[in-house]
């Protein structure tokens, strides 16, 4: 329990608002983003997510396993019946085939999307890690000035007046581009070299 007479203050309604804000868009930010994006799935994207979990489930492997066995038994002779698809099945090749090209484009939509929640996530903690580093840099500053007003020199370090700046963040972003040119030119050297 605080004996502090400033914490016994009631805070501002102002102060009390902010707090509720702040609080009120971290919830948003951090657990809305997927269910933001799933309300406004369209129909074909809701089937292409249902279809998705189908196939991911142990059942549906299940399933193709008893149906590859029963089909190939059926018509390689194991069964006293008439085949309808003999070896080398070439009806089964076309199913699973077409089979296999449907899944592969609701699983790339279902990639898709979840690469778009992927980026609003890296772009919400980016704002958030620049958001921090600000109010890191204000904290140093703040230290910095009363250090001195306590009557102590704050040294002559290097590193603690560049800390103390703003991030240039332009200049990381210059720094991170030229990075991935030059990666992409020696990636694109590299296949010039071993095709010739």
């Amino acid at each position: 329990m605080s004996h502090d007479p400033a914490d016994r203050l009631p805070a501002s309604d102002d102060q009390a608002q902010e707090r509720r804000k702040r609080r009120t868009v971290a919830n948003l930010a951090i657990g809305a983003i997927k269910a933001q994006h799933a309300a406004h799935r369209s129909k074909l994207e809701r089937f292409a997510d249902g279809l998705n979990n189908v196939a991911s489930s142990t059942p549906f492997l299940v399933l193709h396993v008893l149906w590859f066995s029963s089909w190939i038994g059926w018509n390689s002779g194991v069964f006293p019946v008439t085949a309808f698809d003999p070896f080398p099945f070439g009806l089964l090749t076309m199913v699973v085939s077409l089979e296999a090209i449907f899944l592969s484009i609701f699983v790339l939509m279902a990639q898709q999307r979840e690469s778009a929640i992927a980026e609003l996530r890296e772009e919400l903690s980016l704002q958030v890690s620049l958001r921090v580093e600000q109010e890191v840099t204000k904290t140093l500053q703040l230290v910095a000035g009363l250090y001195t007003r306590m009557g102590y020199r704050v040294g002559d370090d290097p590193e603690l007046h560049r800390m103390l700046e703003p991030l240039d963040v332009k200049a990381i972003e210059r720094d991170l581009l030229a990075q991935i040119e030059a990666a992409t030119a020696a990636r694109h050297n590299r296949m010039l070299d071993t095709e010739f």
